[in-house]
């Protein structure tokens, strides 16, 4: 069932409109992120279906009724900012202050205070200046709050991006068995992927202020509508190509020097464009001398290697551009280096066809 519809949205500031989406919809329960890249209109989006931002057309739906009283659907959600607003007072009282603005009883504020403080691992500062927290404590007391009221939605503004990697990694493992035991939907916006994989069951991503692609994560992940999409969530070999044959229910198609097969609808003739993400690429250092599910192998030459975080990044010429991720383990155990000669592959059922 939808809890939050929206429609016609339009914001803009001085000539230059920032934000166009025709219609959006939150599912009640649903856990939705909203991605992409610094300027595309996520905080915009977000700030106008939290009834912060007034749009210049559109309308709010919640619960299947119109949002005519701002001050009523305000008290049925709760917002979460990247750089946490705290009362200058105790976290206890910050947790409270959301329940007693909504004159709760006391006893239900106590219970609610000590419950979420323990679910987000800040019992031990019930009692402490907001003003001594660290920036991961601060957060933690921020959603602490925002929770307590027991909100229909939380919204959440790049609510880890000032957070080191540890913490943040903590802080979403405890928002996420909160929001699962409260029920509550979940409306936030974030560049990073991680964080959208982690929380999220749908994803909206955005460029230039409009909604480029929206559904379920999985499926936005694996099947982008366009090269914008594919390049932002990580892929990272694009190749225009033409459909030159249809052969075991496969497409071949050719791009640069080779042909790929790859799985997807197009007719013999039309240009279309391959996108293969980089975990799908496999590669070895000698020819395969077993069958293989992969239909494309390819011999390849290493133009570079890059190092990552946690992997290494490998550009290869195989007669057309690719990209492979490989672990510090498989780089050395296969002593790969630039200029070597490897044997690539990946399955028709990796390469995602759009057509052009």
């Amino acid at each position: 069932m939808n809890l939050l519809e929206a429609s016609n949205l339009r914001v803009s500031r001085g000539n230059a409109q920032v934000l166009d989406v025709p219609s959006f919809t939150l599912l009640r329960g649903g856990r939705m992120a909203l991605v992409g890249p610094n300027g595309s209109g996520k905080t915009t989006l977000l700030l106008t279906l939290a009834g912060l931002l007034p749009p210049e057309t559109g309308s709010l739906r919640f619960d299947n009724h119109p949002v005519s009283n701002l001050f009523g659907y305000r008290r049925r959600i709760a917002m979460v900012f990247q750089q946490p607003l705290l009362f200058d007072t105790t976290v206890r009282e910050n947790i409270a202050s959301g329940l007693r603005l909504r004159h709760t009883p006391a006893s239900d504020i106590a219970h609610q205070v000590e419950h979420y403080a323990a679910r987000f691992g800040i019992t031990h500062l019930l009692d402490r200046s907001a003003r001594k927290l660290s920036g991961g404590e601060a957060q933690r007391t921020s959603l602490a709050r925002g929770l307590a009221t027991h909100p229909e939605i939380l919204f959440l503004d790049e609510p880890f991006a000032s957070l080191d990697r540890p913490t943040a990694d903590v802080v979403i493992h405890d928002l996420q068995k909160a929001i699962e035991e409260a029920g509550t939907a979940l409306l936030f916006a974030t560049h990073n992927q991680d964080e959208a994989l982690r929380l999220s069951s749908e994803m909206t991503v955005m460029n230039a202020g409009k909604i480029v692609q929206t559904g379920p994560t999985p499926d936005i992940i694996n099947h982008p509508a366009d090269p914008f999409v594919a390049s932002f969530l990580g892929t990272e070999t694009i190749l225009p190509g033409k459909a030159i044959a249809i052969e075991r229910d496969c497409l071949r198609v050719s791009v640069g020097t080779v042909e790929i097969e790859a799985t997807g609808d197009a007719n013999i003739g039309d240009p279309v464009t391959l996108c293969i993400r980089p975990e799908s690429v496999a590669i070895a250092s000698a020819p395969p001398t077993t069958h293989s599910s992969a239909r494309n192998t390819f011999t390849a030459k290493i133009q570079r290697i890059l190092p990552r975080r946690h992997y290494h990044r490998i550009e290869l010429d195989a007669g057309c551009f690719l990209v492979a991720h490989v672990t510090l383990h498989s780089l050395e155990e296969m002593h790969l280096a630039e200029g070597m000669s490897v044997t690539v592959s990946f399955k028709a059922t990796s390469v995602h066809v759009i057509p052009r």
